[in-house]
């Protein structure tokens, strides 16, 4: 069952329980009813109690639920994944997304069966087609892009923190899951959950999926290797079989509340992961890149179970390698999400995706670039030197090298090798137990240094 079609079904429940004279009733007699696990139907109750739908009665297992007092009398209306107007936030729809969501809001009966359409993919020439508008698309790069030349992952290093928590919580939240923002913060602190937690579970693969990316697309670039790992992070601990963590799907899926049935050979779909990966590496615009990869993946479903996860983290890939604000998913709705996709699966129309991408970016760019603002400029020449800078304090350290002769190897010009020559003396200055572990030393080889008076030969 869908996750808004379990949602709606719990509220219309509860709604005819009370109808009937069993107000309020138990999260088992809901879980029989419903043919849910009772866990999964926790989850939901929680969302709706946070969402002022339900009222709890007693804090234990053995808690009843029911419709708050002030809804005795109400109708409850069944939400499709179309019906996506929202009291707080939400895109403001083009008219061609408007005309879009209203054709997914025909009855699935009404609505004719589809399938995996590969010329949405083999069509696409990169850098001559676009998903996004190229005026769009460019103004989006100007916006998030942050100025100067720096290392690929500088932007996301310097927003680590608010990024892991915002990142995680949101595209959890997107698939269910019951902690609230500051649930996810206490438990990243605590940095190990119960392992029957599989909410839990879910936000720390996604936290270390998100640490993935940052330490290791700019030494690998977007590759469908680095696609695999991060399914297998995020999935980790999650799937039944092990076997199918980041490894191309053998079964057939179905996605509930659409009329589209994903295709179902590996070996289209290993090859079709194959030409998405590739074209969107040829993107010049990395922010066509990231609509390219989050519209794709997600419509390809190549994983057995965590595609839309997937391809969410995958589509901050292009994004890190050109230092652009990452895309979070800040404050998007269960509804909005499905009917942008929605509409790629049934129609292979993008409107939806697009209007509802921008919206979301411009909402991490804004919130990032007050992050970047605060921790203050970094420092380039930091940056772009870090090997060279830890490799000489070791140097220095561990086998007594003079530094003027160290840095002698690294052919650099007078002005750098001047600038590097006062940046590692700095470090080596602050040098103590507490930073010692950043320049590959052991505290044995750093206690021998300061035994013997911390020497540094020029």
């Amino acid at each position: 069952m869908a996750k808004r079609e379990l949602y709606d079904s719990i509220l219309n429940y509860l709604a005819e329980q009370r109808d009937a004279g069993h107000h309020p009733v138990s999260r088992a007699d809901i879980a029989t009813a419903l043919g849910a696990s009772p866990s999964t139907v926790l989850r939901y109750l929680a969302r709706l109690k946070a969402d002022g739908k339900a009222e709890q009665s007693g804090s234990t297992s053995s808690s009843r639920w029911g419709l708050p007092s002030a809804s005795k009398g109400a109708t409850v209306v069944e939400a499709r994944p179309a019906d996506v107007v929202t009291p707080k936030a939400s895109p403001s729809w083009s008219a061609r997304a408007l005309d879009l969501l209203t054709v997914l809001k025909s009855p699935l009966g009404a609505r004719k069966a589809v399938t995996y359409q590969r010329s949405f993919v083999d069509d696409y020439k990169p850098n001559q087609t676009f998903l996004l508008s190229e005026s769009l698309a460019n103004d989006l790069f100007k916006e998030g892009r942050m100025h100067g030349q720096q290392p690929a992952g500088t932007y996301a290093r310097n927003v680590i923190a608010p990024l892991l928590i915002d990142l995680s919580f949101s595209s959890s939240r997107l698939e269910g899951n019951r902690y609230t923002r500051l649930d996810t913060e206490v438990l990243f602190r605590s940095g190990h959950a119960n392992p029957h937690d599989k909410d839990a579970i879910m936000l720390l693969n996604h936290k270390r999926a998100i640490e993935f990316l940052i330490d290791e697309v700019p030494l690998y670039g977007l590759t469908v290797m680095v696609v695999r790992n991060i399914h297998t992070l995020l999935m980790q601990g999650l799937l039944h079989d092990e076997d199918a963590l980041g490894a191309i799907r053998q079964k057939i899926v179905n996605i509930s509340n659409t009329v589209y049935v994903p295709a179902h050979m590996p070996s289209l779909l290993e090859e079709m992961l194959g030409i998405i990966v590739a074209k969107a590496r040829d993107i010049k615009n990395p922010i066509e890149a990231a609509f390219f990869l989050w519209v794709n993946l997600a419509y390809l479903q190549p994983f057995e179970d965590g595609n839309k996860r997937t391809s969410r983290l995958s589509a901050n890939i292009p994004l890190l390698m050109y230092n652009c604000a990452p895309l979070s998913f800040l404050d998007v709705t269960d509804e909005d999400y499905s009917a942008a996709k929605i509409g790629v699966y049934e129609q292979l129309d993008t409107s939806a995706a697009a209007d509802l991408f921008a919206w979301t970016y411009r909402r991490s760019i804004e919130k990032y670039a007050v992050q970047v603002q605060a921790a203050g400029l970094p420092d380039l020449f930091r940056a772009t030197h870090r090997d060279a800078i830890n490799e000489l304090v070791s140097r220095v350290v561990r086998d007594r090298h003079p530094l003027g002769q160290a840095i002698a190897e690294f052919g650099l010009s007078q002005e750098d090798a001047e600038r590097l020559t006062e940046t590692v003396k700095g470090d080596i200055a602050r040098l103590g137990e507490h930073n010692f572990a950043r320049y590959r030393l052991t505290l044995r080889e750093l206690t021998r240094w300061l035994e013997a008076g911390r020497p540094l030969s020029e």
